[in-house]
């Protein structure tokens, strides 16, 4: 058994690493500390055609700012700012 072209998955320095970018989170680069559930139009970007909030690995938006987010994103769906379902 020869792994002479063979790379290790976890080397730094590997292809696999070489082409992952880390998104930056849009809150803080546009230092928002606040996300409302008024601002729809910020709201919309985080979600998918469908209505559906995509996922922080997509976006890029750290924990803590996802969790505000869906707070906001069902806040504004309750007071009917945003639809639930998108046809």
């Amino acid at each position: 058994m020869s792994d002479i072209g063979a790379k290790n998955k976890f080397d730094p320095m590997s292809d696999i690493w070489t082409k992952i970018k880390m998104k930056q989170d849009y809150f803080s680069a546009n230092n928002i500390k606040y996300i409302d559930y008024k601002d729809i139009e910020i709201l919309k970007k985080f979600l998918n055609p469908n209505g559906r909030i995509m996922n922080h690995k997509r976006t890029g938006v750290t924990a803590k700012n996802q969790r505000q987010l869906t707070t906001a994103v069902k806040y504004a769906r309750f007071l009917g700012l945003l639809p639930f379902v998108a046809k």
